[in-house]
């Protein structure tokens, strides 16, 4: 068995779900043959998101790690491939806080990038008639710092644990008033399944295009 941990956030901006816990509770509720799966939530603030993901990979000792975040506005599955040392928040956390142009962790390396098989991901999802994609930008938000602090978690401490981020869009419930694209939960956590399973068997990745233009 393989010992996965996910990871969603709570609430953020008004909203009152984020698809990212919804998924990442059923994914682990019913994860794919073995797989050893917990989940646990995260709280959408800089800092405080980071010391519980330590925590829980204390408790549960995985081997891998993946963090899940909103992208309200994405219309399929972000495999992330790089986290950025900066925080540069558009809109407050949960707490208020709103830093601009701050490294994640002081005098750490500019960017990490995920050691799951994004592309082999990608791949698994998108054949289990899901959209997919690799994302080259985790953003400058909380997600991007949870990443960020997961990353450097596993170069410096964690050695032994490979991890990495996955974007999902709105849930259907969050777009009524509004023209966005979204994702019944049901689906990302089907998703989530395919990935953690590949994330478990995989450990090199597909050589095929996963880049962007623009």
């Amino acid at each position: 068995m393989t010992r996965v941990l996910l990871t969603g956030f709570a609430p953020f901006e008004g909203e009152t779900v984020n698809p990212s816990w919804q998924a990442v509770r059923a994914a682990a509720a019913e994860p794919p043959p073995g797989i050893e799966a917990s989940a646990v939530e995260l709280p959408c603030v800089y800092g405080a998101s980071v010391a519980v993901l330590r925590a829980a990979i204390d408790e549960a000792r995985p081997e891998i790690v993946l963090c899940v975040g909103q992208a309200g506005g994405r219309p399929d599955i972000t495999v992330e491939r790089v986290a950025l040392n900066v925080d540069d928040a558009r809109i407050p956390d949960a707490t208020g806080a709103e830093p601009v142009d701050e490294p994640v962790v002081p005098g750490g390396p500019a960017a990490y990038f995920s050691t799951l098989p994004i592309k082999a991901c990608v791949a698994a999802v998108r054949a289990a008639g899901l959209p997919a994609s690799v994302s080259n930008t985790a953003g400058t938000f909380v997600c991007n710092h949870v990443f960020y602090g997961l990353a450097h978690l596993i170069a410096t401490e964690l050695t032994g644990v490979r991890g990495g981020f996955v974007h999902v869009p709105y849930a259907p419930e969050q777009v009524t008033d509004r023209a966005q694209p979204s994702l019944p939960v049901e689906a990302v956590a089907r998703a989530l399944r395919e990935i953690t399973a590949t994330a478990a068997r995989t450990r090199t990745d597909l050589r095929i295009a996963g880049g962007a233009t623009h």
